[in-house]
């Protein structure tokens, strides 16, 4: 099996060294580049499996950077990780919100980094073979079309079923409401906004059924998120 290829964006040197060394050290290639224009260009030519971003950068921002990829249909599936030293609650949906798949605040541990390395590539190759996907209590088996919670089974229309197997593919992040009617219906079907609160509030009735917590969160202005 080939090794994942996974490019860092890293305008700091002794950051993106670290980051390569421990990468390097579990098995993965590694591809490094210090600016947003470089970065394009590669991912182009390359298409790594992983892409590790730094928002602030030389030239084209990360955020900037990870808009782009997010727009193109041969670039919108591969994982990012924005890393930013940007704290602030809205600073990080902003981040999820542009497409980033996760969002990791500096200074980080490298231990909880690799963590996150590991779970979107392994989210990555489910979703690609049909693997079963969990978060937290909830498994959804989409070869089966079965999702259970806490071991029960639970009912779901196929839209909600959709709308849980995209926001368990890439928990925390912040989907808006065209993106997920992107998603679910399409770009050339006409679906009204409002459709997508229906259906969201049809998966978290289903969801918790029995008095179970709530696992979406509405971020106001925004859109929903798991977790």
């Amino acid at each position: 099996m080939p090794k994942p290829v996974i490019l860092i964006v890293e305008d700091e040197p002794a950051q993106s060294a670290v980051l390569s060394y421990n990468l390097k050290a579990e098995g993965y290639e590694v591809l490094e580049v210090d600016n947003g224009d470089d970065a394009l260009l590669l991912i182009y030519e390359n298409m790594p499996d992983l892409i590790v971003l730094d928002w602030m950068l030389p030239k084209t921002s990360g955020i900037e950077v990870c808009r782009r990829l997010k727009q193109r249909k041969d670039t919108k599936t591969i994982p990012i990780i924005m890393l930013s030293a940007r704290s602030e609650e809205v600073d990080r949906v902003r981040g999820l919100e542009t497409g980033a798949d996760d969002y990791v605040i500096k200074p980080y541990s490298i231990v909880e980094f690799m963590a996150r390395v590991k779970n979107q590539l392994r989210r990555l190759r489910a979703a690609a073979i049909g693997e079963k996907i969990e978060y937290q209590d909830i498994l959804l088996d989409p070869e089966n079309h079965q999702v259970f919670r806490a071991g029960r089974k639970i009912k779901l229309g196929p839209i909600e079923f959709r709308l849980l197997t995209t926001f368990m593919e890439k928990p925390q992040r912040v989907w808006s409401r065209d993106q997920l009617l992107d998603r679910i219906w399409g770009k050339d079907v006409y679906v009204d906004t409002r459709t997508v609160d229906v259906h969201i509030g049809r998966l978290r009735k289903a969801l918790c059924k029995g008095g179970a917590p709530d696992p979406l969160r509405t971020v106001r202005g925004s859109g929903y998120a798991l977790g």
